[in-house]
């Protein structure tokens, strides 16, 4: 590596037909019935729970002996990172295409020489990889979210963008949708990046290689800010990174076949973002980030690559 909607339901008096309660002629059957509600309100909460990603259920605590926590209930997980160690987790799901969303509350103040990855990767020396990367800074100034594409083990297509909001103060939400012909990073719905399918001119794309979910906090002090010139400052230790709503429209990709398969109900269920392309008004916002928050992008990088700028970056 270089680098979810949780519903809420509450009781709601109209899941009774209007004249219910007028027909109530008893208080057993007018207890009966409440129940009924109550048993119904309880079925309905926790079959919306289940869309949100539970945390224990859907990702295994990887390194930092005791770092990283889950809590309240699954609903939320924290990482941390001190002198001593970082801490990281995986999903326990592998995956092949998907729209995974996951909301970040970064580490506040002086957060310089840390990063908080959140990525999407495979294994082995020729790997895909999808990353984002929040590189921390001095207290004050903005945080850089850092985003790359891997492609059978080559990256070097490094997008970064300054975030239009204080990513610290709240929860936001980080997307990245993925299927055979694009992959597409999002910020609270806002696409600030696309990657498309190359492979017509010689580009490898990430499609036969499922994926996990990882997420680590760690210290990176000698690069991640300003190149290495402010180095991590421990007095301000422990570092936390909170995460929450979970959630994951995806292939599930398990003893070597696809949870999409060819059911009709499955194809019926994904076929959005198995398909889904920037629409016009999304292209706009995708513009309108490139424009205003971008701060560094490969495909004009011609420094770095004298010999001519990647061939995907002339078809984009």
């Amino acid at each position: 590596m270089s680098t979810s909607k949780a519903h809420s339901n509450t009781k709601n008096p109209n899941l009774l037909p209007p004249n219910t309660m007028a027909s109530m002629s008893s208080s057993a059957s007018s207890s009966c019935s409440l129940l009924m509600l109550l048993a119904l309100v309880l079925l309905i909460s926790s079959l919306m729970a289940l869309t949100a990603g539970n945390f224990n259920r859907e990702f295994d605590l990887t390194w930092g002996d005791g770092r990283a926590k889950i809590l309240n209930s699954g609903e939320l997980l924290t990482l941390s990172l001190d002198k001593a160690s970082g801490s990281g987790f995986q999903s326990k799901n592998e995956y092949l295409f998907g729209k995974i969303d996951m909301q970040l509350k970064l580490v506040p103040g002086n957060s310089a020489g840390t990063v908080t990855a959140y990525y999407l990767s495979s294994k082995g020396s020729t790997w895909d990889e999808i990353d984002f990367e929040f590189l921390g800074n001095l207290s004050g100034d903005p945080y850089i979210l850092h985003t790359n594409v891997f492609s059978q083990g080559k990256g070097n297509r490094e997008q970064q963008f300054y975030l239009w909001f204080d990513p610290t103060a709240d929860f936001h939400t980080y997307s990245i949708l993925w299927n055979s012909q694009r992959i597409i990073f999002s910020v609270d719905g806002t696409p600030i990046r696309e990657f498309k399918n190359s492979e017509s001119i010689g580009v490898p794309f990430p499609k036969s290689q499922p994926m996990r979910i990882y997420s680590s906090l760690w210290n990176a002090d000698d690069w991640a800010t300003r190149g290495g010139l402010v180095k991590t400052d421990w007095s301000q230790a422990p570092f936390t990174a909170s995460y929450r709503k979970f959630k994951a429209d995806a292939c599930i990709w398990s003893s070597g076949a696809s949870s999409c398969g060819s059911s009709k109900s499955s194809s019926t269920k994904t076929s959005s973002w198995l398909s889904q392309e920037l629409n016009t008004a999304n292209q706009e916002r995708l513009k309108w980030v490139q424009k205003n928050y971008m701060i560094y992008n490969y495909c004009t990088d011609l420094k770095r690559f004298p010999q001519g700028i990647p061939p995907e970056c002339r078809t984009s």
